[in-house]
């Protein structure tokens, strides 16, 4: 009877407990635009009671009359604590605080908090400030970790990325480019910079490893923008400006007397020792303007009758006057930098978007027009991109996502401006040129002329229209074939993405994406037929049609679940990825009509080919996160990849990551350090693929390495074969792995913020090209071997020196430290391998030359001097001494030229209304080749006949100047300026990337024209570049730059409005 009485009292009691439960409804919107919050995490306090808002933001959640608080939290947004009560509504506000900062992470957001690895934001705010119509040229300097490499001024043109050093020798070292969570293929100048929210940069293996085999080189996840707030709001940008060249020339001669007086000197040094001091100004003054005879072609000053143009005090005849006339032709020296770099280029750009929602449906739309004129004739780049992207909560459970963009681009692309040495290239020539040639065709009073067409005259060196020719660069005027010559890209992209997410229950979702990209490219290229090398043939016509089709699909699981202080957010899926690339050529020589680029229009030698290639991959994918009481973070992915690069039995790779983060602030014995907000040690290692295997001496990617490649051609009417490529079936994955650990604050009320990172990445099993015999009928074969590794230290810093309501006064600076060292190579190769100037060494940098070094000038004879070995009879060097023949000089190891450290630095002030900002970017410590000063600094030989000399010239060796280091002009001397570490010179730069100064009218003054806001601003890019020598510029290459013969960066300086309704 005892018991029955026990057991009904209990369950009397449990049954009060029971009822006294309350079940409590309600909804989470954002105080941002009235929004629900989807996946809002809602907790009883001090339990582990919680539940996850649905599709609609809404909530059901248990409490007692004890425990009637509400812990409300989400990613981006303050947290807040709220009382229980029926059909209630919790608004969440954005964060402000850094710490909360959303990182857009593969296939997922995290916070700057919570995240383990290495990643770095770029705000729309700091993108905005940059004109350039290529994100790629907007990311140097702003982040740590990040170089940028740009051989191509040419509007529309990009940099070469580079995330924390060079992971191979022979394959791909560009990062992935996803926008929008999908991988991106067409050519990222077509996402319009006015669209992109941010920019995230992932550098390590847990942030980048679940991208598997394209994320090997690091991650550029670019976000653009979406709907926001319940009402419409309409943006309007515009931009007017001037375009200019931002590097000057190199100090080269401009005086086309002082030409003629050096290489006088050059011819009259060939022969002195042999024919004596009056033999020799004999053979120089009979043959200066002899071309057949290692002679200048053109004679442009008039001497009187019976006098020498150069004396024997190897000056110009004071009597001489400037401009010959032979009768038929005037000859007269223009200067052709001035003539053909027009100052004035217009750079017009127009955005317009709007975003909003209605009911269930967010939008945002954008259109943009941007006309980017080049410095050169018939160079710009035009672009039309529209965009919509939309969310729309068809049910509940269930959301669709659509982002589509449609770009279409025109390009007068004249590409011999990026081919060295190339006669059509008009910074090369104009460089390069000594300064006594015309530019156009005179008539004997001295006009320019026209030809029967109503072309202007220009003067092409070969001799014939006017009687006489050029040594250098004969039938080459760029200046005439920019005008006369068509050259024209133009290219239509279409970019989707389509997802579906639909919440199965609390916290359980899936996710599947679809990502779609069309490309079509037109080329079209006419060489006229009037002059230069192709008139003989009538002139050509070159066409050629791309289409390249790409389909990414995503298929995720999510899972996010908060056991009271414990946090689940777990992930798994399969991504698969397949492109195809195909092109049509055609060609035909001798043109009907200069000025239509059709096959059609010409009738000789037809040609025509075509070709396709096609790629895939297929991932499986898997990730964990992990965090206990906002204090300790894990993660860990995992993903498995097949890539179609190689042969079946190779195909497979494994590619994983874990890492953990620490809050020391979060713990106990820091409560009393209110200075600090974010004290968080972290720590990564994971392994990434990479089958990006190039061809060799090319940036072209081979997908198919593993497979003979052949040509087939005719032969007598039969089909005739050649092998162009040997493959291995043997090659597999190129692995690197990643290690990153690091330590990231925030101090005074966020006041400063920062962090130390060190990195290691190993790379292991390197794709590279191994030489063999040639008697095997091959030279080279691709294979996995050797490893290389890059150590480095990240640092970068945030400050808000000022920070008022009215004042904010911000700085920042970071900065990237590198090392390279290569660690294994091919056993056969016994530690080193030598190719051309460069040699690869275990225990050295990839970057390191191998070339003679100078020893300076003979002070007796002029002659440069080269070190050489002595060598005993063994062949062990035991000293080395100097020699006047280059080819007998003994070539060294030069050590890593890569820069020892490179980043950036800023400032930006806002103040009552007005705002203004800085941007600079540096390297230090680095080496590069100065190819065109070597180019210029040429001793005046035979084949360098006409061809221009830098200002340094004027100190080379003479009888009364021979403590110098420039080698005595001399005819007969082929290798004064030959490749030696006398042409190896600091590639250390600073570079001012951008000014902005602005003004927004006080909103008191829009009021009444219902404009919200209004921004008058100005901006310019690139705005001045230090470096080393005039001329130069170290952001082209790591290696060798051809500054002087590439087409220049250009400096952008632009007005405009920013208009909010």
């Amino acid at each position: 009877m005892r018991k029955l009485i026990f057991l009904f009292v209990c369950f009397i009691a449990g049954m009060s407990s029971v009822l006294a439960q309350t079940s409590i409804s309600g909804k989470v919107i954002s105080g941002d635009d009235g929004e629900p919050v989807i996946g809002a995490t809602v907790m009883l306090k001090g339990t582990t009671t919680g539940t996850i808002t649905g599709a609609d933001g809404e909530f059901s959640i248990v409490v007692t009359p004890e425990n009637r608080t509400l812990v409300v939290s989400f990613i981006g947004m303050v947290t807040v604590e709220v009382e229980a009560v029926n059909n209630m509504t919790v608004t969440l506000s954005s964060s402000v605080s850094e710490l909360d900062e959303v990182i857009v992470t593969a296939f997922g957001l995290s916070t700057k908090k919570s995240f383990t690895g290495a990643a770095a934001v770029i705000k729309s705010e700091e993108l905005a400030k940059n004109q350039s119509s290529n994100i790629t040229n907007n990311l140097a300097g702003k982040v740590a970790g990040v170089q940028g490499l740009a051989a191509n001024g040419q509007p529309g043109s990009g940099s070469s990325i580079r995330i924390r050093g060079i992971g191979s020798m022979s394959s791909s070292n560009a990062p992935l480019y996803v926008v929008d969570g999908v991988p991106y293929d067409t050519d990222i100048s077509a996402v319009n910079n006015a669209d992109i929210e941010s920019v995230t940069v992932l550098k390590d293996a847990a942030s980048a490893a679940l991208y598997g085999a394209r994320g090997a080189n690091g991650v550029i996840i670019i976000t653009t923008k979406r709907g926001k707030g319940k009402d419409a709001q309409v943006k309007i940008d515009t931009k007017w400006g001037n375009n200019s060249r931002a590097i000057p020339a190199y100090n080269v001669m401009t005086d086309p007397g002082m030409y003629y007086e050096n290489f006088y000197r050059a011819m009259y040094n060939s022969r002195v020792n042999k024919d004596g001091v009056d033999g020799a100004h004999e053979y120089a003054n009979n043959y200066l303007l002899d071309a057949s005879q290692g002679g200048l072609g053109y004679q442009v000053y008039t001497v009187p009758n019976g006098e020498r143009l150069i004396g024997k005090n190897f000056k110009l005849n004071p009597n001489a006057k400037l401009g010959y006339s032979d009768g038929t032709f005037t000859y007269l020296p223009d200067k052709w930098y001035d003539e053909v770099f027009n100052p004035k280029n217009l750079r017009q750009e127009y955005n317009l978007s709007v975003s909003g929602s209605a009911d269930k449906l967010t939008y945002f739309f954008s259109a943009n027009y941007l006309h980017d004129t080049g410095i050169v004739s018939n160079s710009d780049f035009q672009r039309f991109s529209s965009r919509l992207n939309t969310d729309y909560q068809v049910k509940k459970w269930l959301k669709l996502v659509s982002n589509m963009s449609y770009i279409r681009s025109d390009s007068r692309y004249p590409d011999e401006q990026v081919s060295d040495r190339s006669s059509g290239n008009l910074f090369f020539v104009s460089n390069m040129l000594a300064p006594i040639y015309p530019l156009y065709v005179r008539d004997a009073k001295g006009k320019i002329m026209t030809d029967d067409r109503g072309y202007t005259l220009y003067d092409y060196g070969e001799g014939k229209i006017v009687n006489a020719k050029r040594p250098f660069m004969s039938q080459s005027n760029p200046a005439s074939n920019l005008m006369l010559n068509t050259e024209k890209f133009s290219n239509d992209y279409f970019v989707g993405k389509w997802s579906a997410v639909a919440e199965i229950f609390d916290g359980f979702k899936a996710t599947a994406t679809l990502g779609a990209t069309t490309a079509n490219t037109h080329y079209n290229m006419l060489q006229n037929p009037y002059y230069g090398q192709f008139a003989d043939g009538g002139g050509y016509v070159s066409v050629q049609y791309g289409r390249f089709y790409s389909i990414n699909q995503q298929y995720l699981l999510t899972y996010e679940k908060q056991f009271g202080e414990h946090n689940v957010d777990l992930m798994a899926g399969t991504e698969s990825y397949k492109f195809k690339n195909a092109s049509l050529s055609g060609f035909k020589t001798k043109v009907y009509q200069d000025r239509v680029p059709e096959l059609n229009n010409a009738i000789l030698d037809p040609s025509t080919s075509s070709s396709s290639y096609t790629y895939s991959t297929l991932g499986f994918l898997a990730q964990a996160k992990y965090d206990f009481a906002s204090k300790y973070f894990a993660s860990a992915s995992y993903r498995r990849d097949g890539s179609s690069s190689f042969a079946p039995e190779n195909r497979w790779g494994n590619f994983w990551s874990v890492g953990a983060a620490w809050d020391l602030k979060s713990e106990s014995f820091l409560d009393n350090a209110e200075f600090i907000d974010l004290l968080k040690l972290k720590a990564s290692y994971g392994a990434q693929g990479n089958d990006k295997l190039l061809y060799a001496g090319s940036a072209s990617i081979n997908f198919y390495p593993y497979q003979d490649q052949f040509v087939v051609s005719e032969n007598n009417g039969e089909f005739a074969t050649e092998r162009s490529y040997k493959g291995n079936r043997d090659i597999t994955w190129e692995t690197s792995y990643n290690f990153n650990t690091g330590v990231e604050f925030s101090l005074f009320s966020e006041r400063l913020n920062g962090g130390v990172e060190f990195f290691s990445r190993k790379t292991v099993d390197m794709l590279y090209y191994q030489p063999v015999a040639p008697s095997m009928g091959y030279t080279e074969l691709p294979v996995n071997i050797g490893s290389v590794r890059n150590l480095g230290v990240e640092i970068e810093l945030d400050a808000d020196i000022v920070k008022t309501r009215s004042v904010t006064w911000n700085v920042y600076a970071n900065a990237t430290f590198l090392k390279n060292k290569i660690l294994e190579l091919s056993p056969e190769l016994e530690g080193q391998w030598i190719s051309g100037s460069y040699i690869y060494k275990e225990g050295e940098s990839m970057y390191n030359f191998y070339i003679r070094e100078t020893a300076g000038v003979d002070e007796l004879t002029g002659d440069p001097l080269w070190y050489v070995d002595i060598l005993d009879a063994e062949g062990n060097v035991t000293g080395r001494e100097t020699t006047n023949n280059w080819s007998k000089g003994t070539r060294y190891e030069q050590g890593d030229i890569l820069p020892k450290v490179y980043g950036g630095f800023g400032t930006s002030l806002e103040a009552y209304g007005f705002d203004c900002s800085l941007e600079f970017a540096y390297q230090m410590g680095g080496r590069v080749l100065d190819n065109s000063y070597l180019t210029l600094m040429h001793s005046g030989y035979s084949s360098d006949a006409g061809r221009n000399w830098h200002a340094d010239i004027l100190n080379a060796w003479t009888p009364e100047n021979t403590k110098t280091d420039v080698p005595r002009l001399n005819s007969a001397n082929q290798y004064s300026n030959s490749t030696s570490d006398r042409f190896l010179i600091s590639s250390d730069y600073l570079s001012l990337q951008n000014i902005t100064l602005g003004y927004t009218l006080p909103k008191r003054l829009l009021e009444k024209i219902k404009i919200e806001k209004l921004r008058i601003f100005g901006v310019a890019d690139n705005v001045a570049l230090f470096t080393a020598r005039q001329g130069l510029d170290p952001r082209q290459s790591f290696t060798v730059a051809y500054s002087g013969s590439l087409y220049a960066p250009i400096r952008s300086i632009s007005g405009g409005l920013n208009i909010t309704f």
